[in-house]
């Protein structure tokens, strides 16, 4: 009997001593989960004042720009200059645009006898019917 009760006390102890290593690393566990997440919320409020930055700064710029595009200080001046010139650009591919809806619309306009190539969504009133037969044969 003495062996198991040797035994017995033994398993007791080990046990006892898995519960102690046990609680331990979970405490650990527990420390470093709280500074993980303290440390993503940390980094999310850094992201959020840098995005935060960002918009005031841009917002200032663009009151800058509009206030003085015609007179602006020497140093923001080659900023400025890009600026309208981008905005002269934008215009000028927004025209050629237009331009070239205008010129896709004649095109199946023009083109009522046979399928209308371009990329508009017209329908040219006998090319449907050559499509439709052409695909029956």
């Amino acid at each position: 009997m003495a062996n198991y009760e040797d035994l017995k006390k033994k398993a007791k102890d080990a046990l006892d001593t898995i519960a102690d290593v046990s609680v331990e690393v979970y405490k650990f566990a527990e420390e470093n989960a709280k500074i993980i997440a303290k440390k993503a919320k940390l980094n999310a409020e850094i992201t959020r004042e840098k995005a935060l930055i960002r918009r005031l700064k841009g917002e200032i710029g663009n009151k800058y720009y509009e206030l003085h595009k015609e007179d602006p200080e020497e140093a923001l001046k080659q900023g400025c200059d890009g600026i309208t010139d981008s905005f002269i650009r934008i215009a000028a591919k927004k025209k050629e645009l237009e331009e070239l809806k205008t010129t896709e619309e004649s095109c199946c306009e023009e083109t009522s006898d046979f399928e209308c190539e371009c990329e508009c969504e017209c329908e040219p009133e006998s090319g449907g019917e050559q499509k439709d037969n052409a695909e029956d044969a």
